[in-house]
């Protein structure tokens, strides 16, 4: 390919896009490895850790199904309020198979963020359990349910054996591609989730062209710890099913047992955000599991260390990859190839997936020259169909060509390779200089007792905004700010050096893992 010379992609051809449901990939899974496992319960107690093979999931999604058909009306939303359970996927299948929408909600959330989401999709049911790591699900639903008018159906989990008793007399009529499937809430990480509409045809591809550049292949074992009611989790487990590989379903992440689970279960593949990788290799069973079947690992949903990216890789022998993408695009955008060079895996995003056209802009929707920062947008299949019921957030969003402004910093070097520079709305302006926070997060995380950096912009009367540096130390660390200010004035412009030093225990971070930086600029203003 010749070098580019401006930050703009054009959509390679070489998958193309298919016509493809939730509920067809299923069908083709079943009829091409029926005796295969396709769905392991990944819970701690062996004897518990349930196995359904193709033929039997695709069974039992469609006696769900029916009993869904009988309930609800083609098109309408329900919500599945609950962590990884095995159930929930079947969820994902037999909602496809009733022409229902998904709608996966965060068991964590309590009483307002939840009733946000099931008013703002105009929920007519909801699945769940009952608790959830001492989060009393169903008190809150009894005292949010006088807010949500449109719901009309609950139904506990613990149901679950009446919804698999009668079989289907008949096939349901099938979904169409461009259907909407799901409605996913984008993770809030600066401001109110929006839940964005995305078609089967959209999600399954995503999940299709990005499993294609992870390299699944038929009876690989996925050991699976991105939540279903995430993005991610939805698009890895479309991508495991197209794939015909095993998906080792973890309830709730643990790094002990997701170590124990890829050695127990001979497991090919794994993904994790960055602080899902550092809780495993920090974990005291790190190094006496044996893990020798794996064979790649993926990463994404924050900024990936390099140093972190060269010790899972050698420590394991295996290849990884990492994968950018948002909500509002399927989780998919970019995504680097295995066999890319060291360097290229730890400082980028990768080049933008097959069908995917992208350009890096300025504040005019000018494309910048390689090199330089500008906004990240896209146009393909991938992009949603819109906010649900927010036609004014949606036009924001989705430009009059169809360009979607990811709010993504980024820059895009000759070859097509991606580097974040941050979000947008992060972007620090001191001293009417901008200031990138990925790029002083890339170098903070270097130093060896830094497990996790956050940095962020605080108001300030002589610079207007202030580089302020949230920092997670490695487990019995100790570190003045003096010797980090040292690290970072050795390594970074004196406009870039943070003008003060916030340790903290733990991060403020969503499901995805990703740091919820509004909520660490609210603690900020709260201790001043």
């Amino acid at each position: 390919m010749i070098p580019l010379t401006e930050s703009s992609w054009p959509a390679d051809p070489s998958e193309p896009v298919l016509d493809l449901t939730i509920a067809g990939i299923l069908r083709h899974a079943a009829a091409e490895a029926p005796d295969r496992i396709a769905l392991v319960a990944g819970v701690p107690e062996p004897e518990l850790r349930t196995r359904r093979t193709y033929a039997q999931l695709l069974d039992e999604a469609e006696r769900v199904a029916y009993s869904l058909s009988s309930r609800f009306e083609a098109g309408e939303r329900v919500a599945v309020w609950a962590p990884s359970i095995p159930e929930s996927l079947v969820l994902t299948f037999a909602m496809a198979m009733a022409r229902l929408v998904l709608v996966p909600v965060n068991p964590a959330l309590r009483d307002d963020e939840t009733r946000h989401i099931l008013q703002s999709s105009g929920a007519a049911g909801i699945f769940l359990v009952s608790e959830h790591r001492g989060n009393d699900l169903a008190g809150t639903l009894e005292r949010i349910r006088p807010d949500l008018p449109a719901l009309r159906e609950v139904i506990d989990f613990g149901d679950w054996p009446i919804l698999t008793r009668a079989a289907s007399p008949e096939p349901l009529p099938p979904p169409e591609p461009d259907d909407v499937a799901q409605i996913i809430f984008t993770s809030g990480t600066t401001g109110a989730p929006k839940g964005a509409a995305l078609t089967h045809r959209a999600m399954c591809n995503a999940a299709r062209v990005a499993g294609i550049r992870f390299g699944i292949e038929p009876g690989d074992v996925y050991v699976m710890t991105i939540p279903l009611f995430h993005t991610g989790g939805q698009g890895v487990s479309l991508e495991i099913c197209l794939g015909l590989a095993t998906n080792i379903l973890v309830r709730q992440f643990e790094p002990g047992l997701q170590l124990e689970l890829l050695e127990t279960e001979r497991a090919t593949l794994t993904v994790g955000v960055p602080s899902m990788l550092l809780a495993m290799i920090e974990h005291p069973d790190f190094g006496r599991r044996d893990v020798g079947s794996l064979r790649a690992v993926s990463s994404g949903g924050a900024v990936v260390p390099a140093a972190l990216i060269r010790h899972i890789e050698s420590t394991l022998d295996v290849q990884s990859t990492i994968v950018f993408g948002q909500t509002e695009a399927c989780g998919f955008i970019s995504q680097t190839h295995l066999d890319d060079a060291p360097e290229d895996k730890a400082a980028t995003l990768g080049q933008l997936l097959p069908q995917i056209e992208g350009r890096v802009v300025d504040g005019d929707d000018a494309v910048v020259p390689v090199g330089e920062i500008g906004e990240l947008h896209i146009r393909g299949f991938n992009v949603m169909v819109g906010y649900h019921d927010q036609p004014a957030e949606t036009a924001a969003a989705i430009d009059t060509d169809g360009w979607l402004h990811t709010g993504d910093l980024v820059t895009m070097d000759d070859r097509g390779f991606l580097r974040i520079a941050g979000r947008k709305k992060d972007m620090v302006v001191t001293g009417g200089v901008n200031v990138y926070p990925a790029e002083i997060e890339d170098v903070i995380a270097t130093h060896p007792k830094v497990a996790q950096v956050a940095v962020i912009g605080r108001a300030d009367r002589q610079w207007g905004e202030a580089v302020v540096a949230v920092v997670r130390l490695t487990p019995g660390s100790a570190l003045d700010p003096a010797a980090l200010d040292a690290f970072a004035r050795e390594r970074l412009a004196r406009h870039k050096v943070p003008k003060d030093w916030v340790f903290v225990d733990e991060m403020p971070v969503n499901a995805s893992g990703k740091v919820q930086k509004f909520l660490l600029r609210e603690q900020l203003d709260r201790d001043r």
